[in-house]
């Protein structure tokens, strides 16, 4: 479901999140506990519990298959199961992301930065289905890696 405009957090909901991060695949660029949680905490807009997993190929694609129908490895994967509290899982497959920075001429950190910013919208009801959907979310996102100190994600393709 798109969303107009960022939903107010709940009156008495919690502001803290809970956020658990798994490595089945280490080393090279993977980043780290600190910057993963800097990212997913600067993309949510109340507290909750999320899980983010970073995979190697074989699991990015096997998960892709099953949930999506599509046999390969995609950048990012976002499972909510609640929007209130916020509940869900990421899992991000890390020789994809890598492979799209450079193919796109990004840092990997900055990569890896907007991803988890992309689906933390995602497990918050952002969509970008529609075009105006699409651009909501992506403000949202340049607003937020601004905020980090990345560069819009998007360039200059939609200006």
């Amino acid at each position: 479901m798109g969303r107009g405009a960022a939903r107010p957090v709940e009156s008495g909901a919690s502001r803290r999140l809970n956020l658990s991060v798994q490595y089945a695949v280490h080393g090279g660029s993977v980043p780290s506990r600190p910057d993963v949680r800097k990212w997913a905490r600067a993309a949510c807009q109340g507290g909750g519990s999320v899980t983010v997993r970073f995979v190697g190929e074989e699991e990015g694609r096997e998960l892709n298959c099953a949930y999506r129908e599509k046999d390969y490895p995609t950048n990012v994967l976002s499972f909510a199961y609640s929007a209130v509290p916020l509940c869900g899982d990421l899992v991000v497959c890390v020789p994809v992301v890598e492979r799209e920075a450079l193919q796109q001429g990004k840092t990997v950190s900055a990569h890896f930065a907007h991803l988890i910013v992309h689906g933390m919208l995602h497990l918050q009801g952002y969509d970008h289905v529609t075009d105006t959907d699409a651009n909501v979310m992506e403000a949202c996102e340049r607003d937020i890696l601004s905020e980090l100190g990345y560069p819009d994600p998007y360039g200059s393709e939609r200006d």
